[in-house]
């Protein structure tokens, strides 16, 4: 199995290089025959493009990728998924809002119980966890219980960021949004393409405030609303 993980940022010029450390020092599962990191900057306006350059040199499984424009969070893991050659592939923000050390629990889960979407959260029981934000939090399982409702599948994270899916579910996806909406349009559009295909991992959880960078606003609580209605209720493609 070759794993291709798909790092977009912007504006992370403080955090970016520390999450490709991070990922450098995980303990891999034994199954796990190679690995690539594909770094997206959606243009960013500080030095996160040429820190990330300086870290890659000499890596060649380090690929770093340029949008000319900033164009969303889906749009720059559109682009760097299609330049993966791994089987299976994972998005990890740039943030460290969530660790690394979660994601072979995510790769064991996906070999052990045969699914094709292995789906992180932060709100199932196992990791110690900071306090974060109860607004955002009531918001978020609003948009999981109307996603799981309208592909009768419970769901308890709609929204983590983290998310493994095998290439050959991601090729029949069409994934069409590209802001923060993408997520809620892989997983919908993913679980429609087959049920029972999906798990759940609870993952760790640092949040952090829009003082610390947080990129997400109210008005990308809509545009995650209108997916869930355009692909859940209405059931596009």
């Amino acid at each position: 199995m070759k794993l291709s993980i798909v790092i977009p940022f912007y504006n992370e010029q403080e955090t970016v290089v520390q999450v490709l450390e991070r990922l450098e020092s995980v303990a891999w599962p034994e199954f796990l025959e190679a690995r690539e990191y594909i770094c997206v900057d959606d243009a960013s306006e500080d030095e996160g493009y040429q820190r990330v350059r300086s870290f890659a040199e000499g890596k060649s499984h380090i690929q770093v990728l340029q949008l000319e424009r900033n164009s969303g969070k889906g749009s720059a893991v559109k682009y760097g998924l299609s330049k993966a050659t791994g089987d299976v592939f994972f998005i990890q923000d740039a943030d460290l809002e969530l660790s690394p050390n979660d994601i072979p629990l995510m790769l064991r889960t996906m070999e052990d119980l045969g699914v094709e979407f292995v789906n992180g959260s932060r709100y199932l029981p196992g990791p110690i966890r900071p306090l974060s934000s109860y607004r955002r939090y009531l918001i978020n399982r609003f948009f999981t219980f109307m996603t799981s409702m309208l592909i009768n599948v419970k769901l308890t994270d709609m929204a983590c960021g983290y998310k493994l899916i095998k290439r050959q579910l991601y090729e029949k996806v069409n994934l069409k949004e590209n802001r923060f909406g993408f997520e809620a349009e892989l997983i919908l559009k993913a679980i429609r393409i087959k049920k029972n295909n999906v798990a759940e991992v609870p993952v760790q959880y640092f949040p952090r405030n829009q003082g610390e960078g947080k990129k997400i606003r109210n008005i990308d609580g809509l545009r995650i609303l209108k997916t869930i209605f355009l692909y859940g209720a209405l059931r596009l493609k």
